[in-house]
Parts: structure tokens; C-alpha cells; sequence
């Protein structure tokens, strides 16, 4: 029969239909279009990058554990030496991103696990490829310290009422010796540090990002006794007892940055100890013999490690290191530093500093889809002022002008937080949109974003201030528009959690000059947001954007919502959300979609009902940034 059959027929017979990819089956879609299989060809090599983060020292065997992802979701990994082969020891269908050995004995291994993207984590023992429940299984529990000899872990849990997060100890050997410590009230307590001899411990009560308090808590009565006086306005970071018993801390008292230093529990003084900074000391660990301390200095988003010899008071920087930006960083018994660092230009990967030389050594090379990582943008960093004179600043991603000539469109991406800092670290999937697209991609840094002290952190806080921080991204778009590089006619704007209320805002505010918005796990009502999070994050949030059981509060909180000026988002949306989000519920950009429909509006959305606010699964945010691409392509490239 075939020989009666025409060329093009023939043609058509042998060419397979154009296909879509498979949707994930716990992804709800709803006026996005299927995305094909061509598109996800092409994009392939950018999606398979992987990113191996440092998680901690074995501490007799002296290998590394990372947290990297070979299937669907990131798991613990094991590494003998630097470069070696990297062994998978957690297995689990969720991701297990967070583990720790007992100190010097190195015998338990504890690791933290949610499901769904709840947030409500569990601490386990992992052996042998398994895990065993050391927590209830229904609360919200986090690891917080062990003891120096590895005896006990301290962790905080809401086990007792949903929204308080008391204060336990545990011998991880056997949970039969939990026990609360301490019943608070608030939701965010912690044991921050065993004194050396287990007595007691220093108490963190985290307020805001402005006030931290401390406390030294007596474990035999129970009793809690204020370090310093509480009514300041004061915030400490990480807090560690060095051997000599002495209480090294991060504090601002009497700066506006985060210093290294020491504090004296029986009365509060603080006495800054490291070379002075004009920037935050971010993170700091202690060697076994006190000889030293290795800091993380964040120089405009970008890391400085230095040593620090408590001797002398000089501290060394470790030239070595790529520019990037440092994560988890731990001090090894026998003295080596190990860290996580990502750049523009590569994944996170794990790193180790020779104390004495101050040589840094690789210890795993992470695949970037057998693409040359040389190949991405460096960002270039852009200052302007605001409405009101403040300097401020975010990193621009330039695509390449010789393969992509001429005015360029660009995506503006608000980070979330608020308290959080968009740094020059890898782009992952997203060099498609700079290197394949000639997208140019801006990251700014308005007010109310951490790495610039603690002033400018607090200017966007309560309702009141709320809207001056999108004012600065009117000022962004404003100062972008003059580049000669970037086209104002293409721009677009998308964030996610508290950048998603920014995203929202900025389809009101800006609607003249976006073409669009993507807003993604995101604020639409502050009201309903702050009555619908959950119970143990409520109060926090009230002090970050205010309190609305406040008559007057409550109003200027209808009034700043994007919900309230709906019928002002013309310009097309693209909005995803997680359905066990425990942080921003779905139904707040439920509100947003329904209501554009109804003012004939044009709306994508897309809900995972298996993740949360930070999703984990490499099938769903592979399918999303399809997605995403889609929407860019047609309201972004097509103008």
C-alpha cells in the first residue's frame, strides 16, 4: 500500500508528532500552555548543573560531608579526600540538605527532614542508608547545637501548643533521654551553645533581624537569666564557647555592622576583637586549641575569608579563594576550614583552607551540564539613588554584545526576606536567559536588605515604610532605562516570597513599565497573609510588617496590599505557589488569580501540591522554568 502513497505523505509518516513534555502529576496548571519537548532539548545541558554544599567535618576519619543532588532531590554525600569519589549515605524521596556528627566521638550522624515542603522537620539518626525518628513526628523541630564532647544535641520544638518553640535536650543514642529545658513563648528560641562543662547553655531568642536577646540558661533549675540589658536594640549572630571558656560572639552593639568579638555573660559587655570592618562578620568558627578563629566578612555580597589569631588580635585573609560568596563554613579539629563557596561562574563547591599556609584546596568540582562555566556573565555592580537620596545598589548580568548587539530586554529579580541580599553566586538554569536569550538579568538590593547594617535593614520595616522600598525599584527601573544597553520598552519583574509581594506591587506601581510580571510563593494581602501563616512564624513576621490586630495598622495594611489594587495589574502574570507552603499559603495568590480573571485579565498559574515555600524537587522547578521561559518569551522577546 505505501507505494500509492504521495512524497509528503510519506514525509509526514516518517516524521514523529511534536511531543510535550510529561507535566509532573503533582503539579496543577491552570492557563499555562503544555511546554514541548523541543524547548526542553534545548535547554537541557543548563538544567543538569549541580551544586555540592559543604555540611561538616567527620571528626576522626577527617572526611567531608556535602549535600548535592544526583536524582530528584539533594541528599547527603560522603567525600574521603579532596576530589575523591563522592558516596550517596541518605536515600530519602525528600530532600536532606542538613546533618551533623557528634563532635570528637563521630559515631551518630543527626540529619533534619520535612515532607511535602511543610517545614515541619523531624531529627533522625542516619546509619546504614537509614533513618530513625528521634523527634514526634507531627512538630516543627530544628537541631541547634550539640554539646563539645558529642554527647547531646539541643534542638527547639513546638511540640507542646503549635507556635512555641520550647527548648529540649537529647542524648541522640537514645531518645528516651529527651527532655524540655525550657518553655518559652515565641516562636523563635534556641539553644545557641553548650557551655563546655554542660551545665548550662546560652540561650538565643531570636526577635527581629534588628534585636536578638541572649540568655544563659542553669539546665538543674531551669532557670533564665538575661544577658545584658534586653530592652536594647541589640542583635547577635553566631555564638560559640572557644576551650578557654571564653563566649565568642556576633554583635552590632555600638556599630552598625555584625563584629567579632567576646561577651561576658555575667554582665553583657561586649569587646569587639577582630580588626574593624565596615561590613557584617557573617559567620565564624573557632579552631580545637583556640588558637585561631577563620571569619566570613560580606564586602558588598561578596565573601572575605580571614584568620584571626587571638593571641596577637592581627587577622590574615585567604587571597586564594575565588570571589564568590561563602555558606556553611566549620573549623575542623585537626585545624583544616571547611566551606561551601559559589561565583557567577561556578556552582557552590566544597573547599578546604590550610590554616597555617592559608592554601585553599578543592574538594569537589560540581557538573555544569558539559557547559564552559567560563562562558556566564561577571555581574557589574549599579548604584543610583532613591526618592529620597539613599544610595542604593543590586548586580547586573549583561548578555554578551558581540552575540547579541543592540538594546537588550532585561528581567529585574527581587530576592525574598525582606531581610535577606541578592550576591553575585551562580545563576544556574537561568544563564539560559543571559547567555542563549541576550536577556540581561538585574538583582537589586533595596532598602530593608541585609549586608548594608542594620539602619538600612530596618528602614522598610512596619506598614508604614512598607512602600518605600518599592519605591527603590521604581528608582532601579528609572536609572536602567538611561543605559544604552538595555531596552526600557522590555522590562520585566519577578521575586519570589517577599519579593513576590514586590512583584505584585510592581504590576501596580509600574505597570508603565513592565510587560509583565512573574511572582512566585508571594504576599497579594498582608492581612489574610499575616492570619494565615503559621502560628510559630506569626509574631515575627508582625514585628517585619506590622501587627494586624491594630486597628490602624490593619488599615495601612489593606492599603499597601496588591490585593486591594487589583484592578491596576494590567499587564499580563504568571504567578506559582506551593501547597504546603507554611509560610505564604497558596490562597494568597488564589485572591490575586481569581480577581485579574474577573477583571478580564490575562493570568497564569501553577501549584505544586508536594512543595512548600523553598521547593525541592527537580521535576517541578524544571517544569516551572519551562514555563517561565514560555511566558518570557512571549511578553518579553515578542514586543
Amino acid at each position: 500500500m505505501r507505494k500509492f502513497l504521495g512524497t509528503a505523505a510519506l514525509a509526514l509518516m516518517a516524521t514523529p508528532a511534536l511531543a510535550d513534555v510529561q507535566k509532573p502529576a503533582a503539579l496543577v496548571v491552570d492557563g499555562v500552555p503544555a511546554v514541548p519537548d523541543a524547548l526542553a532539548a534545548k535547554t537541557r545541558p543548563y538544567m543538569e548543573y549541580r551544586t555540592a554544599n559543604f555540611v561538616g567535618w567527620h571528626p576522626t576519619d577527617r572526611s567531608m560531608l556535602i549535600s548535592t543532588r544526583f536524582a530528584n532531590t539533594a541528599q547527603i554525600h560522603r567525600v574521603a579526600t579532596a576530589m575523591g569519589t563522592r558516596k550517596q549515605i541518605s536515600f530519602e524521596n525528600e530532600p536532606v540538605s542538613t546533618a551533623s556528627w557528634a563532635p570528637k566521638r563521630g559515631d551518630v550522624l543527626v540529619v533534619e527532614k520535612d515532607t511535602g515542603g511543610t517545614e515541619f522537620y523531624q531529627l533522625y539518626t542516619l546509619k546504614d542508608g537509614q533513618l530513625t525518628l528521634l523527634t514526634d513526628g507531627k512538630s516543627r523541630n530544628g537541631l541547634s547545637a550539640w554539646s563539645s564532647d558529642g554527647e547531646l544535641i539541643a534542638y527547639s520544638s513546638t511540640r507542646r501548643n503549635g507556635a512555641d518553640t520550647d527548648l529540649y535536650v537529647m542524648d541522640p543514642r537514645d531518645p528516651k533521654t529527651d527532655r524540655m529545658v525550657a518553655q518559652v513563648q515565641g516562636g523563635g528560641w534556641a539553644i545557641a551553645a553548650f557551655a563546655p562543662d554542660k551545665k548550662s547553655a546560652i540561650v538565643a531568642n531570636y526577635k527581629s533581624v534588628t534585636d536578638v536577646d541572649l540568655f544563659r540558661l542553669d539546665f538543674a533549675s531551669g532557670k533564665m537569666t538575661a544577658i545584658g540589658d534586653t530592652r536594647k536594640n541589640i542583635a547577635y549572630g553566631h555564638v560559640e564557647y572557644a576551650p578557654d571558656g571564653a563566649l565568642w560572639v556576633l554583635s552590632d552593639e555600638g556599630s552598625d555592622f555584625q563584629r567579632l568579638g567576646t561577651l561576658d555573660p555575667a554582665n553583657g559587655k561586649f569587646t569587639p576583637r577582630a580588626p574593624a570592618e565596615k561590613w557584617d562578620v557573617e559567620t565564624f568558627g573557632i579552631s580545637a586549641d583556640g588558637g585561631f578563629i577563620a571569619y566570613v566578612v560580606n564586602e558588598a555580597g561578596v565573601s572575605r575569608v580571614r584568620l584571626l589569631d587571638t593571641a596577637t588580635g592581627k587577622a590574615r585573609t585567604v587571597d586564594a579563594l575565588p570571589a564568590g560568596v561563602v555558606g556553611a563554613l566549620e573549623v575542623s579539629g585537626w585545624g583544616d576550614i571547611g566551606l561551601s563557596l559559589s561565583s557567577a561562574r561556578s556552582p557552590s563547591d566544597a573547599y578546604s583552607i590550610d590554616p597555617r599556609t592559608l592554601a585553599v584546596t578543592r574538594w569537589t568540582e560540581s557538573e555544569t551540564g558539559g557547559l564552559d562555566a567560563a562562558r556566564n556573565a561577571e555581574p557589574q555592580l549599579v548604584e543610583t539613588k532613591s526618592f529620597d537620596g539613599l544610595n542604593v545598589s543590586g548586580f547586573l548580568y549583561r548578555p554578551d554584545p558581540a552575540r547579541f548587539p543592540g538594546k537588550r530586554p532585561m528581567l529585574m529579580w527581587v530576592h525574598g526576606g525582606p531581610e535577606s541580599q541578592s550576591r553575585p553566586a551562580f545563576l544556574g538554569a537561568y544563564n539560559y536567559l543571559v547567555n542563549e536569550l541576550g536577556i540581561a538579568l538585574f538583582y537589586p538590593n533595596v532598602r530593608g536588605s541585609s549586608g548594608y547594617g542594620k539602619t538600612f535593614v530596618g528602614l522598610d520595616d512596619g506598614a508604614f515604610k512598607r512602600e518605600d522600598s518599592v519605591k527603590d525599584m521604581g528608582a532601579f527601573l528609572d536609572a536602567l532605562a538611561k543605559d544604552p544597553s538595555l531596552d526600557a520598552a522590555r522590562f520585566a519583574l519577578t521575586g519570589r516570597s517577599y519579593g513576590g509581594y514586590m512583584c505584585y506591587a510592581a504590576a501596580v506601581w509600574f505597570a508603565d513599565k513592565l510587560t509583565s510580571t512573574h511572582c512566585v510563593v508571594a504576599i497579594s494581602n498582608f492581612v489574610t497573609f499575616l492570619e494565615t501563616t503559621q502560628s510559630y512564624r506569626r509574631d515575627l513576621r508582625r514585628v517585619e510588617y506590622g501587627d494586624e490586630r491594630d486597628t490602624k495598622q490593619r488599615a495601612k495594611l489593606l492599603a499597601i496590599s496588591p490585593l486591594e489594587r487589583v484592578k491596576e495589574m494590567k499587564k499580563p502574570m504568571f504567578t506559582v505557589t506551593g501547597g504546603n507552603d507554611p509560610r505564604v499559603p497558596a490562597s494568597e495568590a488564589e485572591q490575586v488569580v481569581k480577581a485579574i480573571r474577573a477583571n478580564g485579565g490575562e493570568v497564569w498559574h501553577l501549584l505544586a501540591q508536594n512543595e512548600g515555600h523553598v521547593w525541592g524537587k527537580k521535576e517541578n522547578i524544571d517544569y516551572v522554568f519551562w514555563s517561565a521561559l514560555q511566558f518570557w518569551q512571549k511578553t518579553l522577546l515578542e514586543k
